[in-house]
């Protein structure tokens, strides 16, 4: 069995790339709904929308439920003060999700106009909803967000669903928004006609400048201005998880400490910039342009991964009750076990993904969707 720290780390890095799966996969679904309504001018170009995410939405979204199944098993406070701190926002996300594959059904059951663009926007709203509130709790997270723990590890939030917008979350929504809209734009570009794909074009180049500003913006804003959360005490955690345990401190310019401390964390950010010069210099070979897109997101969660070291989320009221890998973590037991289930299923479920994708291969065609006649 691999000792208490090594298995802590290696869950940390497991829920990094859980997440990152669900942000490239998940998030050209999101992209491709996001667009819908306004890139398809025609029913027959939004159906062939529609295809090219509807065979594999619902096994891209499987990186989302195990990730929550990660952060419920891996990290019992963390899942704990999360969901009570952000149960309106998740619950929220939760209805939007449901309401993208209802859409995805009943748009195609009546043949009238006005129906369908109803669901369309429904469409709509199950991707642009959850990227902007998922950006927002990033914010959220990187901020710190009030919550304590009594004596017997009780956890209480303390805050309101309104202080979770402010500038700083919102412009985190911003840049989530435009990660998944520019990953469903080069997506689309992959898998659609050239006769139109053209068309994404422009909105492949404005969401990359558009990230790449933002990015810079916010990361300049957030070394001056956004209070960092850093460790000056702490009893023994390596036997035992007890957020209790250490004393931490707010201070302006931690939060970048990190990528001095560790310079490899600089990996974030470069993915960012050179995903962006990807995109854009291979704009015009789709499945480049695809690649460098995934590894600009790639980068963004990276970031904030590493910004956030060895933090999971702290605490803005109680900063000592601050959640990290270190005293919120399963027993080492938990984690072994877990760790040999994802050995055995991950290589199956990443076989499937795989599979899938190379049964599916190829672009959606106006002809192919009037040939099946399964197509939504």
């Amino acid at each position: 069995m691999l000792d208490y720290e090594n298995l802590r780390l290696i869950w940390w890095g497991l829920l990094g790339i859980l997440l990152i799966a669900f942000a490239i996969l998940d998030g050209f679904d999101m992209g491709v709904a996001i667009l819908l309504p306004f890139m398809g001018k025609t029913d027959m170009e939004r159906r062939i929308f529609i295809n090219t995410i509807a065979p594999v939405w619902e096994s891209n979204q499987v990186w989302l439920i195990l990730g929550a199944g990660a952060i419920f098993a891996a990290w019992p406070p963390l899942y704990a003060a999360a969901f009570s701190g952000l149960y309106i926002p998740l619950f929220i996300i939760l209805c939007t999700l449901i309401l993208r594959p209802v859409a995805l059904k009943f748009r195609s059951k009546v043949e009238n106009v006005l129906w369908r663009r109803i669901w369309d926007y429904g469409i709509f709203t199950g991707g642009f909803i959850p990227a902007l509130i998922f950006g927002i709790a990033v914010g959220n997270a990187l901020e710190g967000v009030p919550f304590h723990f009594d004596e017997d590890l009780r956890v209480t939030y303390t805050g309101t669903f309104w202080e979770l917008f402010n500038p700083f979350s919102i412009g985190c929504g911003f840049i989530a928004v435009m990660m998944m809209t520019l990953q469903g734009a080069t997506y689309l570009k992959f898998k659609t006609a050239q006769s139109f794909s053209y068309r994404f074009q422009p909105v492949i180049f404005a969401c990359v400048i558009a990230l790449l500003t933002g990015f810079t913006v916010m990361g300049l804003y957030t070394h001056s201005f956004v209070y960092g959360y850093k460790i000056i005490s702490v009893i023994d955690s390596a036997s035992f998880s007890n957020p209790l345990g250490k004393s931490v401190i707010k201070s302006l310019g931690v939060i970048v400490q990190n990528f001095y401390q560790y310079p490899w964390m600089l990996l974030g950010p470069t993915l960012v910039y050179l995903g962006g010069v990807l995109c854009l210099v291979t704009i015009k070979r789709p499945f480049l342009s695809f690649v460098g897109s995934s590894l600009l997101t790639t980068g963004i969660i990276s970031t904030v991964g590493f910004s956030l070291y060895p933090f999971l989320l702290p605490s803005s009221s109680h900063p000592s009750h601050s959640l990290t890998i270190w005293d919120a973590s399963s027993s080492q037991k938990t984690l072994w076990i877990m760790l040999l289930a994802v050995i055995i299923f991950m290589p199956i479920i990443l076989g499937y993904v795989t599979w899938l994708f190379r049964v599916l291969h190829g672009k959606v065609t106006e002809e192919e969707i009037h040939a099946n006649e399964s197509s939504y």
